[in-house]
């Protein structure tokens, strides 16, 4: 089977305009992650922009990108336009976050694992939770799943809820899980999810996986033991990131 990386890169972030170009370091955010991703096995890795300034840096590192159009929904239908642009007979899709800087490659190779299975249309990653703050945070998707590993919701509000404790004392009750927002699709999957509208669920969390749990799709959902990853979301997450990565 053969599958392209793709890591969707667009300029106009809500809350962090510009984000991919934003200082690491010595290192802009995109060229962190995609130096990252190519350390995996897949069999290509392309960086997907709606931004000339993007798409320079990209290529100005070395890297591999392609312009697509700057009216999509999601990561996910940029994802699809990439896939044709590259047109060299992939067999599924790995979509990364351009806001991953310090990913571990090995999750890259866990979920592309898993969409090499026969029984895996769609695929993605958790790990576990270990402290209030983050339980807490709405920038923090949780995801719950069942015994099979095919997830049953995701949400920015801790799931379950725990009845009869305080919200401090959750994780002493039972276990939570982040969901990381990494994905592996079939490429007819692909293609049968961006045509997919969006479902009440996904307009209230602004979640896209739900849009692709209302439209009946199972989910595979591994957690990964490679340790958590450090997403950036706003300009001040850049100041919270330990200084043994910026190495």
């Amino acid at each position: 089977m053969k599958l392209l990386g793709i890591i969707p890169a667009r300029y106009g972030s809500t809350r962090f305009p510009g984000k991919p170009l934003a200082m690491i370091g010595d290192k802009t955010m995109i060229r962190r992650t995609y130096e990252q991703v190519v350390k995996s096995s897949l069999d290509a890795v392309v960086v997907a922009t709606d931004d000339q300034r993007i798409l320079d840096e990209v290529l100005g590192f070395g890297g591999r990108a392609v312009m697509t159009r700057s009216d999509h929904r999601s990561g996910t239908d940029r994802c699809l336009e990439a896939l044709d642009l590259i047109g060299e007979g992939f067999d599924a899709v790995v979509n990364i976050q351009g806001d991953e800087p310090f990913i571990d490659p090995r999750q890259v190779d866990q979920v592309a694992e898993l969409i090499r299975r026969n029984d895996t249309v769609l695929a993605t990653l958790a790990t576990a939770i270990d402290n209030p703050e983050r339980l807490h945070n709405p920038n923090v998707v949780k995801v719950v799943f069942d015994e099979q590993g095919r997830a049953l919701y995701f949400s920015r509000h801790p799931i379950p809820y725990v009845r009869g404790m305080e919200p401090t004392q959750w994780l002493e009750k039972t276990s939570f899980y982040q969901h990381i927002g990494i994905y592996a699709y079939k490429a007819d999957t692909l293609r049968a999810v961006a045509a997919f509208p969006a479902g009440r669920l996904e307009q209230a969390e602004s979640l896209e996986q739900l849009r692709w749990l209302e439209h009946g799709l199972p989910i595979r959902v591994a957690v990964t033991p490679y340790g958590n990853t450090i997403a950036i979301d706003t300009p001040q997450d850049l100041h919270s990131i330990p200084q043994d990565l910026l190495q």
